[in-house]
This record gives structure tokens, sequence and C-alpha cells, in this order.
């Protein structure tokens, strides 16, 4: 969502004309074309990547190999610390540039978006920090191969291996059950003689 916001405010709000006259535009970060360009491609970079980990979480279960498994869960902590990185220096970038660009009046018809663009910028950090820790946790996780095994293990690392499942604990007195079939049995079945010693 917040990469949402992001290169949505930078798309809609940020590119605005230099003068009536004139109707090119121009990015309100200290003219500089570079500030919302790059802002718009980490946002973009990071929805796709978040559709992405999305499907491969709910699909982590289906995924058989171990190898496979932890790959997911590597790949998911580099990618969200990278991404952790690029957010940095996308807000101190942003931050910069606005801090530098001249107030006139068409820059200040996108001032909120541009501010928006900045603030969301920075909780983007956060989550991706916080989504890389989390990724991080999974990996150490899987040492112990709880996470890459199967699901027949308990949730929590520290609980112990579930033992074999017990009875009722009451031990029945009758120690004969009748057949399953009932059918008389003949002593001597025909065809079948008893030999005699």
């Amino acid at each position: 969502i917040f990469s949402i916001v992001v290169f949505g405010s930078i798309v809609n709000e940020c590119y605005v004309n230099k003068d009536t006259q004139n109707p090119q535009l121009f990015c309100i970060f200290n003219n500089n074309e570079s500030a919302c360009s790059y802002g718009i491609a980490i946002g973009i970079i990071a929805f796709f990547g978040c559709i992405f980990f999305f499907v491969v979480d709910l699909n982590f279960q289906q995924i058989s190999s171990v190898k496979d498994r932890k790959r997911a869960v590597l790949l998911d902590l580099g990618f969200s610390g990278f991404l952790s990185f690029l957010w940095f220096v996308a807000f101190c970038f942003l931050a910069n540039q606005w801090q530098q660009t001249t107030m006139t009046k068409p820059v200040s018809q996108g001032a909120d978006a541009a501010r928006a663009a900045i603030t969301f910028s920075f909780f983007s950090i956060i989550v991706w920090v916080a989504l890389a820790v989390k990724a991080l946790q999974r990996y150490r996780l899987g040492t112990d191969m709880s996470l890459f095994a199967t699901d027949q293990f308990a949730t929590d690392p520290n609980a112990a291996y579930p033992g074999y499942p017990t009875g009722s604990g009451i031990e029945s007195t009758e120690t004969y059950q009748s057949p399953p079939f009932t059918e008389t049995l003949d002593a001597n079945p025909k065809g079948y003689q008893v030999p005699a010693y």
C-alpha cells in the first residue's frame, strides 16, 4: 500500500507545468527528473515484489522440496533487505531534493503529494526492514528443519517432538473377541481329514 501511495502521488501530482503558456511537465522535486523517476521505479518494483512474495507465501506449504523452501526464504530475505536499502535511498534523495526546491505556485500545487511520497518512503523503510527481520527469523527457524520439513511438526521450535498416540488408558478385561464374520466352523470341514497319529 505504501508503494502505491509513493508512485501514485508522484505520477499524479508531482509533475506540473512550468507556466500556463508552456505545457511541458517538470518534476517538482527541485526540477530533477531523476528524483521522480527513482520514486516511481522503486514504488513499482516494491508493489510487484509484494504480489510475488504474497503468492509464494500462499503456496509455501505446497513446496515439497526442502531446498526450494530454503531458496524461497533466502530470496525473501535478500529482496526485503535490498528494498529496505532502496527505500532508504529514495527517502534521502526525495527529502534532499524537496529541501532544495524553491516554492513557486506550480510547485505548491503538488506540495502535499511530494510530502506524502517522502513520508511513505520513510514508512516503507520500516516495513521492509520488518519484513527482512521476519524472513531472517524464518530462515533461522528453518535451520532446525521444522520450517522446511513437513507439517507434522509443531509450530513452536522449542516444543518437544510429538510421541506416539496412546490408547484411552483403560484396558479391556475381555481377551477374546468374536471374529468379524459370523459363520459356523465345522470341526472337520469337508475334504479334510484329521490324520491319526
